[in-house]
């Protein structure tokens, strides 16, 4: 998947967790969700959720511990739907 479409997917999963919408108006690559986007932790999981359900892919707990930011989102959807 391209990286201009796969940001724009989990721009719209992200989306009604955002608490900065200053920050999500210029997301990219280096944006941290919670430092960022002040996502909160219940929240995170939410996206986590949201993001399996969207891409049709299962997550580890190895996974969820790394996916603090877009580029680490990114790689590992990436990484799952290329199995």
């Amino acid at each position: 998947m391209e990286n201009e479409e796969l940001i724009n997917k989990l721009k719209a999963i992200i989306s009604p967790y955002v608490q900065d919408e200053e920050a999500f108006a210029t997301l990219s690559e280096e944006t941290d969700f919670v430092r960022d986007l002040k996502i909160n932790s219940a929240n995170l999981v939410d996206i986590i959720l949201d993001i399996e359900d969207a891409f049709d892919i299962r997550l580890e707990n190895e996974d969820m511990e790394k996916m603090l930011d877009v580029k680490a989102a990114m790689a590992i959807v990436n990484e799952k739907l290329a199995n």
